[in-house]
């Protein structure tokens, strides 16, 4: 680097890093170690590609381009039997959202203003099936007055020719004009051949429901499939759907916790708990309820077992009534409301209820993918499209290293910090490391500021393809003094000592990762 251009302020600096500034022997020297020594090898692109891909994140990041695929399916699936076919319930279904759906075609793609209707198809089916008609349902997206698209695949089954214990579902992505987006993978589902109606034991936790873990409830009259209604929120109102389920986080409550305040409490539900739902996508909770056991269409009132997947249960408000039965959660058509319950003349333990308060409940997966094509001068898939889970910080001071854990890594993706490249090392497909940037990169005043700067952690394929997440990483300031021109006097001992005490108090470490919700 030319010493000239290292000290002119008006020349934007470059995307440094730490190790840039050293070379490997000097790094070990003052590191006591080099991040270098890890095996496989530092990679960056070339700086006449690493421009250009500078320009495209830095757009991304201004405009907020991307799309996001997120699936939604229950997380276990019962097996069907001879010609029956039972259906999955609730049904998977796909959302796409993000501004990216609606920018401008790619490039290469014209634009024609009479063309109208979705601009994506989807095809579902199951991972390792063939991919014939009655395999593979076609979804057909529909816009949400969220400005979401919206499919579900409401035929989809798994037959008892198939003797997997775990699948997956396949979505396939075509843009309008045929050319294939991707194809996006579920998290694992397991297969049961019916709901257990044994006690259920903690030594099979695969079937039991966790405090804090996603749920969905489901209604179906006289046990008619026609029939079903799902729970869901609609315009700010809890609703039994037709057409939309929604997942729920079934947390363990306290009886004297203010609304809205879940403390953290592990372990599993169990029958007598008082539990509360809150959705997933807007926040809204229906009050703290008794979660009972049902059978024959009564609650039962002094079950205590665990829950387990596809029981049927019943939601009671807290608080006596008359009568004794207590007030459930129903559903009148497209409703919501209370029912209220009458206790059994024979057996007082027992609370008779209709079938509009008597519930499914069933646990759930999602997995989203975010990504942005619009600067992406490839017609190649998205897919596989990494999926970040966690970052782990070593070092600091003057050499640091951060590592991605996740998903989907491959030779091919660089870390990206804000605008600025980081070299990166592939190490397999589920780690990813990267040394940090030197905070010069991101503004040569930045040494002598008393602010943090936060940055987006992102990922970049070598095509453009350009991949967000929801982590970022701040910089914390470290003392240091402005240089000072020719002829100034040092200051005096009394402003060190400010300065030192204000460095004290205003930060402790060099480095912080957040996850931004």
């Amino acid at each position: 680097m030319d010493p000239a251009e290292a000290t002119d302020p008006s020349v934007p600096p470059g995307p440094l890093t730490h190790l840039s500034l050293l070379d490997s022997s000097e790094a070990q020297l003052q590191s006591g170690g080099d991040p270098r020594s890890l095996p496989g090898s530092w990679t960056r692109s070339p700086p006449e590609h690493a421009t250009i891909l500078r320009e495209g994140v830095r757009t991304c990041l201004q405009r907020r381009c991307e799309q996001t695929v997120r699936i939604l399916h229950a997380k276990v699936a019962q097996k069907s039997y001879g010609n029956e076919k039972r259906f999955f319930c609730p049904p998977p279904c796909v959302y796409l959202a993000g501004p990216g759906w609606r920018l401008k075609p790619l490039q290469g793609q014209a634009h024609q203003a009479a063309e109208t209707g979705p601009t994506v198809c989807g095809y579902m089916g199951l991972d390792g099936a063939s991919s014939s008609a009655g395999e593979t349902q076609k979804l057909n997206f529909e816009e949400q007055p969220d400005s979401r698209e919206f499919g579900c695949a409401k035929t989809l089954y798994i037959s008892d020719a198939d003797k997997r214990k775990h699948f997956r579902l396949v979505l396939r992505l075509v843009l309008r004009g045929g050319r294939e987006l991707g194809t996006f993978h579920s998290r694992l589902i397991k297969v049961i051949s019916k709901p257990s109606q044994k006690k259920q034991s903690l030594k099979n936790t695969d079937l039991c429901i966790s405090s804090g873990s996603k749920v969905s409830l489901f209604n179906r009259l006289r046990s008619q499939t026609v029939s079903t209604r799902y729970l869901s929120v609609e315009d700010g109102a809890f609703v039994a759907s037709a057409r939309q389920w929604a997942a729920f986080t079934l947390h363990l409550a306290e009886e004297h916790c203010s609304p809205g305040d879940f403390p953290p409490r592990e372990g599993y539900i169990r029958y007598g708990s008082l539990v509360q739902l809150v959705c997933t996508v807007t926040g809204i909770t229906l009050p703290p309820m008794i979660i009972r056991k049902v059978a024959k269409q009564c609650a039962l009132l002094d079950v205590d077992e665990p829950i387990s997947q596809l029981h049927k249960c019943a939601f009671q408000f807290p608080g006596d009534t008359p009568g004794g039965g207590g007030t459930y959660l129903c559903l009148a058509t497209e409703k919501v409301v209370q029912f209220q319950a009458s206790l059994c003349p024979k057996e007082a333990n027992k609370a008779l209820l209709n079938d509009s308060s008597c519930w499914t409940i069933i646990g759930t997966e999602s997995v989203e993918f975010s990504f942005s094509t619009s600067l992406a001068c490839t017609r190649e898939p998205v897919t596989p499209v990494p999926l970040i889970s966690t970052l782990e910080l070593s070092g600091g001071g003057d050499v640091a290293t951060l590592e991605l854990q996740g998903e989907n890594f491959h030779t091919g993706l660089k870390v990206w910090f804000g605008d600025v490249e980081a070299e990166t090392m592939y190490r397999n497909p589920r780690s990813l490391v990267c040394v940090v940037p030197d905070v010069a990169a991101f503004g040569s005043e930045w040494r002598w500021l008393r602010t943090p700067i936060t940055v987006p952690v992102s990922l970049v394929r070598a095509d453009g393809l350009f991949y967000p997440s929801a982590f970022s990483f701040t910089y914390t300031p470290e003392y240091s003094t402005r240089p000072r021109p020719t002829g100034v006097p040092e200051p005096a001992t009394d402003a060190d000592a400010l300065l030192e005490s204000i460095h004290h108090e205003f930060t402790r470490t060099n480095f912080h990762l957040f996850i931004q919700t």
